[in-house]
């Protein structure tokens, strides 16, 4: 789960997201349960248990003052901002082999924006008066996935960028490399021959491959073998070696 894919999720929810005029948020059942990546079905229960007897989650909430009664209303009425980030902390940390990758991620945003929040109350900060409503903690939380999903997109770029050269450089080595190789490029012995617009049977090819063979061991070149689909197991020899070998049968 990558912030790419917390932003699109914010993107698809925010229709079920209400705000209303003090700035404080609501979510429904469905919004909150693709928040903290879990089923609808898992906070419906926990909501269901308030009423007979509780999941660790339904007394998490109660603890910080939702009872029963809150958690019957928002089956309907949506669940507060705050109910939801103890939702997410729990998903995120507390429900053991049920915890999600994505809670603890848009937990984390959650709690960066708390903390900010916390400062500049403890300093006296406020925002500038404007006409524009101020925004909810699910409002900040869309603006920071999104510049996150913008900078983590920059990366894959740049990662992509960087293997595009790395490639680039291993091409440009392994052709440095063949120029630099004495023997120059190797080709089998019918290879070499269509290089150079010759015909040649398989028989005058084995003869070849016998002669290219004893020249190399002669020079003291090591001989590679590649698998080919005709001959099975057949020679890879410098230019320079095939070019005396033909140069001989011409003469």
């Amino acid at each position: 789960m990558s912030q790419i894919e917390i932003a699109q999720i914010i993107e698809q929810i925010k229709e079920e997201i209400q705000v209303d005029a003090s700035g404080k948020a609501k979510a429904s059942i469905r919004a909150t349960a693709r928040l903290a990546g879990v089923s609808d079905m898992a906070i419906i229960k926990t909501l269901d248990s308030a009423n007979l007897e509780p999941s660790k989650l339904s007394k998490m909430l109660m603890e910080h003052g939702f009872d029963a009664a809150n958690q019957n209303q928002w089956r309907t009425e949506g669940i507060p901002d705050t109910a939801i980030a103890i939702i997410l902390e729990y998903y995120g940390y507390d429900a053991a082999r049920y915890c999600t990758k994505q809670a603890r991620l848009v937990c984390r945003s959650f709690n960066t924006i708390g903390i900010r929040a916390w400062i500049q109350d403890k300093l006296g900060w406020s925002k500038p008066a404007t006409g524009e409503t101020s925004m909810t903690q699910i409002q900040l939380l869309a603006a920071i996935a999104a510049g996150m999903a913008e900078q983590e997109q920059r990366l894959l770029e740049q990662e992509q960028r960087q293997q595009e050269i790395l490639y680039r450089l291993k091409a440009v080595e392994s052709e440095q490399d063949r120029f630099n190789t004495p023997c120059g490029h190797k080709y089998t012995v019918v290879g070499f021959a269509i290089l150079q617009g010759l015909e040649i049977s398989a028989k005058e090819a084995g003869a070849k491959g016998r002669k290219a063979s004893a020249l190399c061991r002669n020079k003291g070149i090591e001989i590679e073998r590649i698998h080919d689909p005709r001959f099975g197991k057949v020679g890879l020899y410098p230019e320079s070696v095939l070019i005396e070998v033909f140069s001989q049968e011409q003469n």
